[in-house]
């Protein structure tokens, strides 16, 4: 099998090179690695948009490509008084929305679902639970072994970890012959303080071991392959540095508004709900060194030694560095949108910021100087996810007499979402007698020559959880590291008396803010 690589350039020409590589893998075996222990689900706030959207179909699909353990159960819990088959029902359709379903599968899977209804307050509701639960283990032979899945809002995270500990569904059997975790959905708290009470109320009842702190965006396949991409290829690594990059610039922006998350988002902001996590995951991953072997907790070692290097934020001069936006009423693929303050749930005089740019340095050996541009927001003009690295351009031109002095410098990006692909721009000679440049483009399409399944990234770090594997899942100490940076920055944004003039307005459909755009010059 041929991995195609197109090469195109500005001008529409094309040419293709073909590279094969040295062992053909099958996709089956890359797919699934090693089929977890029996086990069962329980997914507290089942009744809610996350359940029905992400985790069900998740696991469903994963059933599909015989992911799951065999016997596995889902068990949902919620405030909602719902019947087993009610529950059932109500997946299915979720299955149905996500255009999902496969009715003769389903039969099989909507056997191991189950439900029952709690308070998250009460004690004897976790105490009926548990009794439940340890039936349903008995009955179907799941070993002991339970995930508790966090569905809800995080102001029920402690209450609902705590209720969990007090009723004994915390407590591993000393025979290691049943374990337990605990997942997590960020935010991971709302500042450092609240991060370090959270983790601190976390570890009550559950150790390190069995606290998994989910952020989906590690599971997806570009960003895992990130780095594949610098530390399996030799011709990259060397120039991955001061000396050859000029900046980096790490974007995720969205097309859709707060949409139904209106009373959390109102509360976060773009800094709490895209920076401290996704953007730093990002941002990590593209600066850290290599670590010694592709073990979860040495990838995190040199990702926690890439926070410990973010410069302190110059929050005497934030407009140099920081540029936060809001968005107005305008226009998304053709139909009318409103500002951010006439969307339902929200503050008519709101402060909160849906666009940010910001300006990072990293004081190491490797990047000292060279700036990081995170940019994310929302209601700009297209939903786009990628890494640009920006190399500097030729240090002395030998065709200044023909050319000019400036010769365009070389682009690497990698693209994360919708366009899953890696493209390196660089200078070649346009036919003919004449001597001009043309800047082409190599272009590797992700799922290029490849037909088979694909892991959704809530199915990967199910999947992971189940295997007990941290690689994907957020560690403590960059969780503190992250809001240490980022928590001077809140308080100055949110407590200075200019704070609405550091907020600037930008029209729904366009890229932000104009004055972010002046940052990067």
């Amino acid at each position: 099998m041929n991995n195609k690589v197109e090469m195109r350039n500005t001008g529409d020409a094309t040419m293709a090179g073909t590279t094969t590589p040295d062992l053909e893998i099958p996709y089956e075996s890359c797919l699934i690695e090693g089929i977890p222990d029996p086990c069962m689900i329980v997914i507290v706030g089942a009744s809610g948009d996350l359940t029905a959207r992400k985790i069900i179909p998740a696991l469903f699909n994963l059933f599909l490509n015989d992911g799951l353990p065999d016997p596995f159960l889902v068990v949902g819990c919620a405030r909602t008084k719902m019947s087993n088959q009610e529950f059932r029902d109500k997946m299915k359709n979720a299955l149905l929305t996500a255009g999902i379903l496969d009715d003769q599968k389903w039969q099989d899977f909507s056997k191991s679902l189950y439900y029952q209804a709690i308070d998250y307050v009460e004690s004897p509701s976790f105490k009926a639970l548990a009794g439940s639960l340890r039936k349903l283990d008995i009955k179907n032979g799941t070993g002991g072994n339970r995930i508790f899945y966090l569905a809800i809002p995080p102001s029920l995270y402690k209450s609902t970890a705590h209720m969990l500990g007090e009723v004994g569904l915390s407590v591993e059997d000393e025979n290691g012959n049943g374990w337990v975790r605990i997942v997590v959905e960020k935010p991971f708290g709302r500042d450092l303080d609240s991060a370090i009470d959270l983790d601190r109320s976390l570890h009550e009842h559950f150790r390190e071991h069995q606290i998994f702190r989910i952020d989906h965006y590690l599971a997806k396949e570009t960003v895992q392959n990130i780095l594949m991409f610098r530390f399996a290829n030799a011709i990259f690594e060397p120039i991955w540095n001061r000396r050859y990059i000029d900046h980096v610039s790490i974007t995720a922006a969205e097309t859709l508004g707060v949409e139904h998350r209106a009373g959390y988002y109102e509360q976060a902001g773009v800094l709490r709900d895209m920076f401290q996590n996704h953007m730093m995951q990002l941002l990590a991953l593209t600066a850290m060194d290599p670590p010694s072997v592709f073990e979860a907790d040495r990838v995190r070692d040199e990702k926690v030694k890439v926070y410990r290097t973010m410069r302190p934020f110059p929050t005497d001069d934030l407009q140099g560095y920081l540029v936060l936006g809001q968005y107005g009423a305008g226009t998304i693929d053709g139909k009318k949108v409103p500002a951010y303050r006439d969307e339902p749930g929200i503050n008519p005089d709101s402060l909160t910021p849906t666009f940010a740019r910001m300006k990072v340095f990293l004081d190491n050996w490797r990047w000292q100087g060279v700036p990081f541009y995170l940019t994310s927001g929302k209601r700009l003009a297209k939903k786009i996810t990628e890494i640009i690295i920006q190399f500097k351009e030729v240090p002395h031109s030998m065709f200044r007499e023909i050319l000019g002095e400036h010769i365009t410098a070389n682009r690497l990006i990698m693209g994360i979402y919708p366009d899953e692909k890696i493209s390196l721009t660089f200078q070649t000679k346009n036919p003919g007698a004449r001597v001009c440049l043309r800047s082409v483009t190599m272009d590797f399409h992700y799922h290029q020559n490849y037909n088979g399944p694909i892991l959704d990234a809530y199915e990967k770090v199910l999947l992971d959880c189940m295997l007990g594997d941290h690689m994907l899942f957020w560690r403590q100490d960059g969780v503190e590291l992250c809001w240490s940076f980022l928590t001077p920055i809140l308080k100055e944004c949110e407590t200075c008396g200019d704070r609405a003039k550091l907020l600037l307005p930008y029209k729904s459909g366009t890229s932000g803010p104009e004055v972010a755009k002046n940052m990067m010059k």
